[in-house]
Formats: structure tokens, C-alpha cells, sequence
């Protein structure tokens, strides 16, 4: 099997492991670029007993609480481009999923319910009562699942390069998603998603493992769409033009959540409290480290939706 074509599949891999999606294969060679940017020291970090598993956790900033999850195969630190800048009026809690980075794979089935459960545990033993929450890939289908399961903890949700239904992947990622399993673990020795999986798991050995359970799971067909009208908190879907989700299902999504149904209105009364993104020249492996990412997620997380009418500006130049 070719390099690149091994790329692809894990490209694809962590991604569809995402129910609203995850990291990847090609998506992990700007994610081992992005862990080599250094983050700051955080402020407190450490090991959580939550659920059998021991989730390794860091805080940066201060501020609003902002629970930050990343992508398939990937770790917290793959936020280092962005992740600074929300630290500077947030309080930013970075989660190493369950089996990825510093947090070790256990005995527990992957899943995204189950995770997103840990996550709402997470936050609670951190002395919060609710929280912001932004999910790439992998991570966004564990934030998706924490706001269906946990509306409480959730004030408001991104997501990033995640769906609601295995469907929404183009149909050829979905064939190179199947082929993730143990028996390409040596195949991925010399890859950047393996060595920064090495460099700080707790027990590198289950790398294999790993991979057979992301496999398992992503032959798995699944549905959220009845779940998605349950998400009340204010939402926000973020996607690359180029992005690995086909351009219907980004938008279906929208609608599901009550936006793009009617135009807005001359005064916005039509508009929906949810927003619908769509960055240029993205796709779905840049996507989590991208600039713009941050100056559009950062003002919908702080409540920011007031916008001048062109009354106030015509009446500012007279």
C-alpha cells in the first residue's frame, strides 16, 4: 500500500470516529506540524479518574470557561496555533480524548456517548457548573454528544468539521475509513500521527489496539438526526469549502437546527440564534488550526450578535 494512499485512510480515518467527525490522516501532517508549535505552560494540568479512565487535562487563560476537544488521533496540543489566542480572555480546558495523547486507551469500547458523558463528568470535577464547548472532527462528535446528554453543562457549541450521520461523508471516504484496523500499525511507524502518539502516551503498546477499535467503530452506520432538534443552546457549524462532509449534509444540518429556513428579515426577526460557517480555502485537515476559525467561533462564544442596520450607518456618514 502506498504512503499516500495510507494518508488518505487515516485521513479519513479519525474522521468519520467524529459522528460529527475527526482527525486524519493527511489531516495529521498540519496536526504534527501544529504539535510542534510549543503551547504555553499551562496553568494546571493532571490526570482525572473519571468513568475507569484517567483523562489527562490542561487549563490556560482566565475568563469564561471553554472546553476544547480535538481531533481524531490527534491531542489537546494540535490547538497550539489557535488555542493562545482564546486563552487570552478565556479559561480554555484541553482534554486528551479517551486512548489519544496522554490519556490511556483502558478496557471501554470506543464511544462517542460514553465520552461525551466524561466530558460533562470532567467539567464537574474541574468546580464547573456549564461550560462553552468547541469539538473538532473526533472531538466534535463527543461535544455533540455531551450537549444532546448534558444540555445543563453546555452554554454554547461549536462544531467543527462535524456531522450528524455517517452519510454525510463523501462515499469514497467512507470505503477507506473501513480499512482501519491493527494490521497497519508497523505501516504507520514512519507517519506523524504514530509519533506523536508515542511520544506521550502512557502505555504506546496499544497503538494497535487503537486502531482496531477506531475501526470498529467507523464500519459502524449512525444516525444523530433525531438527537440534533434536543441541542436548545445556541450552535455553531463550522466547515472547510473543501471539507471531507459533502455540502448538503453542512446544510441540512443548518436547517435542522432552524437556520436557512426563511430569509431574516429587514430587522433580523427571522433570524435564527444558530450560525452556519463556511471558510474558504479550508478543508477538513487544516480547518483546526486556521486563524479564521478563531475570529469567527470567538465572538458567537461570547454572545456577541448585534450588528449595525444600514439606518445606523447611513445616519453615521450624515
Amino acid at each position: 500500500m502506498s504512503r499516500s494512499m495510507l494518508f488518505a485512510i487515516f485521513a479519513s480515518a479519525a474522521a468519520l470516529f467524529a459522528a460529527p467527525g475527526s482527525m486524519t490522516a493527511e489531516e495529521a501532517k498540519p496536526a504534527m506540524a501544529a504539535e510542534t508549535t510549543d503551547l504555553p505552560k499551562p496553568a494546571k494540568s493532571g490526570l482525572l479518574p473519571i468513568n475507569g479512565l484517567n483523562y489527562y487535562y490542561a487549563v490556560h487563560g482566565q475568563g469564561e470557561p471553554l472546553l476544547l476537544l480535538h481531533g481524531g488521533l490527534g491531542t489537546t496540543d494540535m490547538f497550539a496555533p489557535i488555542l493562545p489566542k482564546f486563552a487570552e480572555n478565556r479559561t480554555v480546558i484541553g482534554v486528551d480524548l479517551q486512548g489519544h495523547g496522554r490519556t490511556a486507551l483502558g478496557d471501554r469500547p470506543l464511544s462517542l456517548e460514553a465520552m461525551g458523558d466524561d466530558m460533562a463528568a470532567i467539567v464537574k470535577a474541574l468546580g464547573y457548573e456549564q461550560v462553552d464547548v468547541m469539538g473538532y472532527s473526533l472531538g466534535g462528535g463527543v461535544a455533540f454528544r455531551m450537549a444532546v446528554q448534558h444540555p445543563e453543562a453546555v452554554r454554547r457549541l461549536v462544531l467543527v468539521s462535524a456531522g450528524y450521520a455517517s452519510d454525510g461523508f463523501y462515499a469514497d471516504m467512507r470505503a477507506q475509513q473501513a480499512q482501519v484496523g491493527a494490521a497497519m500499525a508497523d505501516m504507520m511507524k514512519d507517519t506523524p500521527m504514530y509519533k506523536s502518539y508515542v511520544a506521550v502516551a502512557p502505555h504506546p503498546q496499544d497503538f494497535p489496539k487503537l486502531l482496531n477499535q477506531l475501526g470498529a467503530y467507523m464500519r459502524k452506520d449512525y444516525d444523530y438526526s433525531a438527537d440534533v432538534p434536543k441541542l436548545k443552546m445556541p450552535v455553531m457549524l463550522a466547515f472547510g469549502d473543501s471539507d471531507m462532509y459533502r455540502p448538503e449534509h453542512e446544510i441540512k444540518f443548518y436547517q435542522m437546527l432552524g437556520g436557512g429556513l426563511k430569509d431574516a428579515g429587514w430587522m433580523r426577526e427571522n433570524m435564527s440564534q444558530n450560525r452556519l460557517a463556511i471558510l474558504p480555502n479550508r478543508t477538513h485537515y487544516d480547518m483546526f488550526f486556521a486563524p479564521e476559525l478563531v475570529a469567527t467561533a470567538l465572538p458567537f462564544l461570547n454572545g456577541e450578535t448585534k450588528v449595525k442596520t444600514w439606518d445606523e450607518i447611513v445616519n453615521e456618514t450624515n
